[in-house]
């Protein structure tokens, strides 16, 4: 049952648990139990808003800052890549596959913001050894949502 209600939640949080129950033809209380079971583990971390900031006078800018350690004997990449979660101005840490090792994501107001934070507290950590920080333009698709209008979908004439 477990993961029916994460495969529910995950496309759309404020589903109510009354309404889950329904869906998933289980009984209320032992979604809400397993809903409680799954906070207290950490298999559900959070409940989020996707936003489209381009549609709103927000400044902020979405950085993606690949980076390359040299992992720590006993601990591999996890402390380096506690001690760049814990800044607040990071949002996600992936250790990846390929060239480098840890993907960073972060929002700044702007670029300036996001360049100072890379140069003034990322690339100086000790064990750091380069960075490849790329800013995001456009957003089309976040978390499985589509970012855009959609386009009005018209249909070729065919004629004989």
């Amino acid at each position: 049952m477990k993961e029916k209600i994460l495969s529910v939640i995950e496309k759309n949080s404020k589903i109510s648990v009354e309404d889950l129950a329904i869906v998933l033809g289980e009984k209320e209380e032992d979604v809400a139990q397993a809903i409680y079971e799954m906070e207290r583990d950490k298999t559900i971390c959070g409940y989020h808003t996707i936003i489209n900031w381009g549609n709103t006078s927000v400044d902020k800018v979405v950085a993606l800052i690949e980076v390359r350690v040299t992992p720590q004997r006993g601990q591999g990449f996890d402390k380096i890549a506690e001690r760049i979660y814990n800044f607040s101005e990071v949002d996600t840490v992936y250790l990846i596959s390929g060239g480098f090792d840890l993907l960073v994501i972060l929002e700044g107001k702007s670029l300036q913001e996001v360049a100072h934070f890379v140069s003034s507290k990322l690339a100086t950590m000790e064990s750091i050894l380069s960075t490849a920080t790329h800013f995001v333009l456009k957003k089309y698709k976040d978390h499985g949502t589509i970012m855009i209008p959609e386009t009005k979908k018209e249909r070729m004439l065919i004629t004989p």
